[in-house]
């Protein structure tokens, strides 16, 4: 296990945190969604949409770095769910991690970091989304606590993509 530093994320991290956003989405969902929709990702659409998460002051999002380079980075805020209580329920819009650092601890580092920074907001439980098929994600989740809570979803990108998703929920605290 190694030891990154974490910070909260700032707009001119936008750049980097697109590269390493795109390079992990593209090895993780790999197989889980079509690849000329996966080799089509852009870092430079990727980090014009980082620019707007960055400045939405409703959000959090904590970066772990080694050095002076971005591996992971994990999303927070209040829920989006339309059956979440507002006050009660935060959510976990994300998390990120490397490719090429993969199961060094960094995800548990920053999961760590993001369940403390939700209680510290109020919020009582947490929930997130993640793909049907993506079984390492849903086993790391399992391993953080999460349990699915029997919601499901299916979104559609502008592209056209399916995104078949179930929710994870855990108590705080």
């Amino acid at each position: 296990m190694i030891s990154p530093t974490l910070r909260l994320a700032n707009p001119s991290d936008a750049y980097a945190l697109a590269e390493m956003h795109v390079a992990a989405w593209q090895v993780a969902f790999r197989g889980l969604l079509p690849d000329d929709f996966l080799d089509g990702l852009t870092v430079a659409a990727r980090a014009e949409r980082w620019q707007q998460i960055l400045t939405d002051s409703s959000r959090q999002t904590w970066v772990a770095c080694e050095a002076d380079r971005i591996v992971g980075f994990i999303s927070i805020g209040i829920s989006r769910d339309d059956d979440a209580l507002p006050q009660q329920t935060g959510e976990i819009y994300g998390l990120y991690v490397h490719p090429d650092k993969w199961r060094l601890g960094i995800g548990a580092v920053l999961m760590t970091q993001a369940l403390h920074a939700l209680q510290l907001l109020g919020y009582t439980e947490a929930t997130l989304w993640v793909l049907r098929g993506n079984w390492r994600a849903r086993d790391f989740y399992k391993a953080s606590g999460f349990v699915p809570d029997g919601a499901a979803k299916v979104d559609t990108n502008a592209a056209g993509i399916s995104f078949d998703e179930v929710r994870y929920r855990r108590h705080l605290g």
